[in-house]
């Protein structure tokens, strides 16, 4: 029993290494998730297969972990709620991870997440733009060094670079569903938990998906397929399910619960700012797994872009609970007083 006068709860006392330390997490579970999910890619299994299944199989644990841990009642959702959550699901989350599957499919690893991070910077755009709310001088030359450094990256001009069309369009189309995922999430999170938030988003995606692609017989033919590992990797074969089980828990639930345990001690802005970390992780993952490289001009081109996305990050002048880069859906919600943001991705 507490002492009298002395509260019965005890205050969070934040700790940033353990904030770091679980940004890392996030980031190291997100970048292995690339490269497992392009092996995934190359057994047969589709870019909207894969999104069901992932769909489909984090809303299953989600809606588990809800009714296990008393929380059913958060699930409640208002008339007026539901356009956002649905536009939340269908561009948010299903397109979302399509798009990232297709482009991590057709390009560099490490592009392909450069380019859907992209999305602080659309972020930005719209809030000037549409909602007409004052953004920091430092956009300008964000936006310059972004677009400098793709040219970079993409050697446009040089006429060596080959890179896959659709795979390009599909990383910008991940960027713009991740910025929709961080503004629809943002106003959604103001009035209600970021858990529920997700399970919805992901069960409106699951819901969809399920309409348009028979994910069962995916899953049927997942079960009874083997596939081999890159030489890297020992060359090991193991069941094509267990990588699927893979982008499903330990690329989903597993990245977003630490990316938002990381807001109990660390701020949005820190969080956002260190998983920027993620496309320089999956460059180095896809050099490793399955040898890809790049120029010294593309090098220099990444360097340009994620110092953009930064400087983006850091021009917009929030007014509102913040959007979070990393995904943040399954942790703890941060104590009174640390901003909360929407929910990745990928």
């Amino acid at each position: 029993m507490p002492a009298s006068g002395v509260p019965a709860h005890r205050t969070h006392q934040p700790n940033p290494a353990i904030g770091y330390l679980l940004v890392l997490v996030a980031v190291g579970a997100f970048v292995v998730n690339a490269g497992v999910s392009r092996i995934v890619l190359t057994t047969g299994i589709s870019a909207p297969e894969l999104s069901a299944l992932r769909a489909v199989g984090t809303t299953a644990v989600i809606g588990i972990v809800i009714v296990a841990t008393g929380r059913a009642h958060t699930l409640r959702v208002r008339r007026d709620e539901v356009p956002t959550l649905l536009a939340y699901g269908v561009v948010g989350v299903a397109l979302l991870h399509m798009t990232y599957f297709v482009a991590i499919e057709r390009l560099p690893i490490g592009l392909a997440l450069l380019l859907e991070y992209l999305a602080p910077v659309l972020v930005a755009l719209w809030v000037r733009f549409v909602r007409r709310q004052p953004v920091r001088a430092a956009l300008w030359p964000a936006l310059g060094l972004c677009l400098i450094g793709l040219a970079l990256v993409a050697e446009v001009g040089g006429g060596a670079s080959g890179l896959d069309p659709v795979g390009v369009l599909a990383g910008l189309g991940a960027a713009v569903s991740f910025a929709t995922y961080f503004l629809l999430g943002e106003r959604m999170v103001a009035h209600r938990d970021p858990v529920s938030t997700t399970f919805w988003g992901f069960s409106v995606a699951a819901v969809l998906w399920s309409l348009l692609v028979p994910w069962w017989d995916a899953l049927a033919i997942a079960t009874r397929t083997s596939v081999t590992l890159p030489a890297t990797m020992g060359a090991a074969t193991v069941p094509l399910a267990l990588l699927v089980a893979w982008v499903a828990v330990l690329g989903t639930l597993v990245p977003f619960g630490a990316a938002t345990a990381a807001l109990r001690h660390l701020p949005a802005t820190t969080v956002t700012v260190v998983a920027i970390l993620e496309p320089v992780g999956a460059a180095l993952l896809a050099w490793w797994w399955f040898d890809e490289s790049q120029t010294l001009s593309q090098l220099i081109g990444v360097a340009l872009v994620l110092t953009g996305i930064v400087l983006a990050l850091r021009a917009r002048v929030v007014r509102t609970p913040p959007p979070l880069l990393s995904p943040p859906t399954l942790g703890e919600q941060p104590p009174p007083g640390t901003p909360r943001g929407a929910a990745p991705r990928d």
